[in-house]
């Protein structure tokens, strides 16, 4: 299978920096300036390996499933009947050789790295990494963006507007302002580049590495999760489903068994993670168990591009998989349409 090298090296350090990160969504800082050695990022007693195990699980499991059903993307169910997924192919929908990624690996990768990179959350750096995969292939599988969401696309050029335009205000070269590092100017600069209405399934495909990173505060790991999402779908439900999502992350990655994650008061039990905020009826409903249908397409499952169906066929695909990933995921790739996003969520 062909894995960008990129992958393997963000894994040891999502593992190292996840250990360390401020409180403060812009504060950039290294560990040296706050007094911290590597010893501080050393696993705890006995976490070392479970941990290290579920993230790379997965940073994996989202590129398997991201170059699953990347062939057959757009397919539909129909097609995907008499013509099953079983295993990794190449060609179909992109031209690719079997094992590479489209956008959702590529955009979670630009995700892990500005984690790593920040030392924390920064939305600013986000856009600027999001950026440069659309228009120079920065963690392409290929080089080049040749798989990009609308929302993502209409986003990251409002994003480039608003760049310009802050780099006349504040007299910065438009050279230099990807780099822009001072926390004054970053908290003036308004990152929310897309708009209520646009709830597409692009907000949960890259979102794994926020959870990833802020594992151990939990609160923290649902709050940015969401923040991750709005800055590019604008829409109160993308906002929650991936607060959700994000959720359910944390808790897999501390240990949660299956029946803990599936369970219809998993909300409920982890209400403190959320705040003071509810989910919207629709994640609500998800929550709830309105993915656990055993007829799957026919009672309604749909790997489509709105965020709530995708969300809904991914539980539906983990709900379904019998214990086994490859079950899981398969499953995620052969509801059709939009097949490497719900196979890699």
């Amino acid at each position: 299978m062909l894995l960008n090298n990129s992958i393997f090296t963000i894994l040891d350090k999502l593992w190292l920096q996840c250990q360390f990160h401020d409180d403060e969504q812009t504060s950039i800082k290294k560990p040296d300036e706050l007094g911290i050695t590597r010893n501080d990022f050393a696993p705890r007693k006995n976490e070392a390996v479970d941990v290290l195990d579920r993230i790379q699980g997965s940073m994996f499991g989202l590129t398997v499933g991201d170059a699953l059903g990347a062939h057959v993307e757009f397919r539909p169910y129909s097609f995907m009947v008499s013509n099953p997924v079983k295993d990794l192919e190449g060609g179909g929908t992109w031209g690719l050789q079997p094992g590479q990624f489209t956008d959702d690996t590529s955009i979670a990768i630009c995700l892990a790295n500005s984690l790593i990179a920040c030392r924390g959350f920064v939305p600013y750096d986000q856009l600027v990494r999001y950026k440069w995969w659309y228009r120079h292939g920065y963690m392409s599988s290929t080089g080049h963006c040749f798989d990009i969401g609308a929302a993502t696309r209409d986003s990251i050029q409002e994003f480039e507007k608003r760049q310009k335009k802050f780099a006349h205000d504040n007299d910065i070269l438009l050279e230099h302002i990807d780099s822009v590092s001072d926390l004054d100017l970053l908290r003036a600069f308004d990152v929310n580049c897309s708009k209520i209405g646009v709830a597409g399934n692009g907000a949960l495909m890259r979102l794994a590495p926020v959870p990833l990173f802020f594992f151990r505060r939990p609160e923290m790991a649902v709050e940015y999760s969401g923040i991750s999402g709005q800055i590019t779908h604008g829409d109160e439900k993308a906002y929650d489903a991936c607060c959700y999502y994000g959720a359910l992350i944390v808790a897999a990655l501390q240990g949660a068994q299956k029946d803990t994650l599936i369970s219809d008061t998993f909300y409920e039990n982890h209400r403190d993670w959320f705040g003071d905020r509810t989910l919207h009826p629709e994640v609500m409903a998800i929550a709830k168990g309105s993915y656990k249908r055993p007829g799957g397409y026919q009672d309604g499952i749909r790997g489509k591009g709105y965020i709530i169906n995708a969300l809904e066929a991914a539980l539906w695909a983990f709900w379904s998989d019998k214990g086994s990933f490859e079950t899981g995921v398969l499953s995620a790739v052969n509801i059709g349409d939009d097949t490497d996003t719900t196979a890699a969520i």
